[in-house]
């Protein structure tokens, strides 16, 4: 019998990928059927197994295929020029991408189905984690730029907003809360980035560093005593 050429494996394995992640997208974990993903690939059911050997690794190898692209997309995006508040509008377009494609609701899939499968949780862990620490870079060059002095560390910051998209995404995807609230609050830290950038600009134009602009600002406004 002849063996397929990589190719061939390449293309078979990405049809199984493919075929998978809409399932988990439409269905959710819970009612992912590998027989069900092989008849949708048009491969033997045989073949998932020994490509991926299980269910679970089936799972993450479908992860890491959207994961490392939009990973790599997010730190990019950080990376470039431009003001943090316009980075946050692009992260809602990412968002609203990301959640029409389905690769939010398997995010979420996975991240239930971990807390009572240790197996699955041990692999999905450290992608999740990547997330973390990419928000949390970014967070700490927002610092940085802005000249910011916080009572908090850049992590503990980057944890609130790794967190607070976390729960977003839950209640957009179940239809919990209020949707208008949830979007006005996505509007609220634009708008609170919005003015640290054009904060930023006028101390960059008065050529002073933040806490001395602000020294400058209150002197300017306290009268001066007579001898």
């Amino acid at each position: 019998m002849k063996t397929p050429g990589p190719e061939v494996v390449h293309e078979t394995k990405a049809r199984i990928l493919e075929a998978a992640f809409q399932r988990l997208a439409r269905e959710g974990y819970g009612a992912l059927s590998v027989r069900e993903v092989a008849k949708d690939a048009n491969v033997n059911h045989a073949l998932i197994n020994y490509h991926f050997k299980s269910k679970e690794r089936l799972v993450i190898a479908v992860l890491d295929e959207a994961n490392r692209r939009l990973l790599l997309r997010q730190q990019r995006m950080y990376q470039s020029r431009g003001s943090y508040a316009d980075k946050w509008a692009q992260a809602r377009r990412f968002y609203e991408n990301d959640l029409a494609s389905g690769f939010v609701r398997v995010l979420i899939e996975l991240y239930a189905a971990s807390m009572s499968n240790p197996a699955l949780r041990e692999e999905f862990r450290p992608r999740m984690n990547a997330w973390f620490d990419v928000v949390g870079a970014a967070v700490r060059d927002a610092i940085g730029q802005y000249r910011l002095e916080l009572p908090v560390s850049a992590e503990v910051i980057g944890c609130w907003i790794s967190n607070f998209w976390i729960g977003m995404e839950l209640s957009m995807l179940t239809g919990t809360g209020d949707d208008g609230l949830h979007r006005q609050a996505l509007d609220a830290l634009e708008m609170l980035l919005r003015r640290l950038d054009a904060g930023a600009r006028g101390e960059a134009t008065n050529g002073a560093r933040p806490a001395t602009a602000k020294r400058a600002r209150k002197a300017a406004a306290t009268p001066r005593r007579s001898p």
